[in-house]
């Protein structure tokens, strides 16, 4: 198979995941050369690295916690020495987790934030900068349906994902004169090890809740958010886009 290289680089946080590896295929597979941000899947990453290579895509694997800013810039600047420079930046990285408001303990509500707002800004400060001076750039956030109407029993992780929409929303207006777009996709309930949780009732339940009546796929994710890296997506921003079967709209 041959891939036509757009000559763009995106940078995928916690691209070895369930989503993660779809965002990375796809725009992979759409011509970027992509880079595999992981933090404790290193296997999962280099083997979609060797796949995507196998497939005629140019990617590389990049340990990067994202909680860590010396070590966000050490990705950074490993990825600009591979590909040049990063067009285009998708903030995936996430964790959750259900539990009681009462329940949460101030060192699980620090890392929920840790990992899901604070990965985003340390991301975005480190890669900015040099978007600014080229007059170009996508941000993409990957928040969650959560974090725009909150989830009884995930008031951490909502808090954190609607603190991602917010940071969108506000760094859209002030990098806009810099040709810099900054959206987020906030993805319904979708197809992966994160709902493994669910038993088959709740499944079941669930899915009857929802317009569309299934979950979403990983795969309609990551076309949203390639729509979003599109160079001809330059007047689309400080949006929220929301792949969710109709949950809310």
């Amino acid at each position: 198979m041959t891939v036509n290289n757009t000559g763009k680089t995106a940078f995928v946080t916690g691209g070895a995941g369930g989503i993660g590896t779809a965002i990375s295929q796809l725009l992979a597979m759409s011509g970027y050369n992509v880079a595999i941000g992981y933090n404790k899947s290193k296997e999962a990453a280099i083997s979609l690295r060797d796949r995507l290579i196998s497939a005629g895509a140019n990617a590389d694997a990049f340990f990067c916690d994202v909680t860590d800013i010396a070590n966000v810039e050490s990705a950074i600047d490993e990825c600009n020495r591979k590909f040049g420079q990063i067009d285009v930046l998708v903030n995936n990285a996430g964790i959750s987790e259900q539990k009681l408001f009462t329940d949460i303990s101030p060192s699980e509500w620090r890392r929920m934030m840790d990992v899901n707002i604070d990965g985003v800004f340390n991301m975005t400060k480190t890669i900015l900068p040099s978007m600014i001076r080229r007059k170009y750039g996508r941000i993409i956030n990957v928040s969650s349906i959560w974090g725009m109407v909150g989830a009884s029993c995930e008031v951490h992780y909502s808090t954190a994902k609607a603190a991602v929409i917010g940071f969108t929303k506000a760094l859209a207006k002030e990098v806009a004169p810099c040709g810099i777009t900054v959206n987020c996709v906030a993805p319904g309930v979708i197809e992966t090890s994160m709902n493994g949780f669910l038993c088959d009732d709740e499944i079941s339940c669930l899915k009857e809740e929802i317009p569309a009546s299934r979950f979403g796929t990983p795969k309609e994710v990551a076309h949203c958010i390639l729509n979003l890296a599109d160079e001809n997506s330059g007047y689309l921003t400080g949006q929220v886009i929301s792949p969710n079967g109709g949950l809310v709209v």
